[in-house]
């Protein structure tokens, strides 16, 4: 097993927070207190902590014309885990920042990516690899 990753990061409000990192992306809840919950992110540590009056600047780098917000968190799924994530985002009626799609196709490292945001604006990428051996290709 790799070794998980811890992450923490603010949001604006702990109950939509929950909605949508439990309930739409089904991560399983761990420890929590008033003013912060941990969450189950496929195997990784991801801490939501309420931070009053969160503001985001819009940063963007063009990657593959598109878009890309900066910065962005999330995790490299399988691609049958990556398909059924998209059907379940879809299905809860989010909004895309960038739609489904595969990334460097035919290329090194090609990879199917989307981009989404959480209630509070917290940009996050979810991708996956046909062959988890391209995740490093140059």
């Amino acid at each position: 097993m790799n070794n998980p990753f811890h992450l923490a990061f603010p949001v604006h409000d702990l109950a939509a927070a929950r909605a949508f990192y439990g309930g739409i992306l089904g991560c399983p809840e761990g420890r929590s207190a008033e003013t912060w919950v941990d969450f189950d992110l496929y195997g990784h540590q991801i801490v939501a902590h309420l931070a009053e009056g969160l503001s985001r600047p819009a940063v963007e780098n063009e990657v593959d014309a598109h878009q890309v917000p900066v910065p962005h968190f999330g995790v490299i799924l399988t691609m049958d885990q990556w398909h059924a994530l998209v059907e379940r985002l879809r299905e809860a009626q989010v909004t895309f920042v960038i739609e489904p799609y595969v990334r460097f196709k035919g290329e090194p490292g090609e990879q199917a990516t989307m981009f989404v945001l959480d209630p509070s604006g917290n940009a996050l990428e979810f991708k996956a690899f046909a062959d988890f051996g391209q995740i490093f290709a140059r």
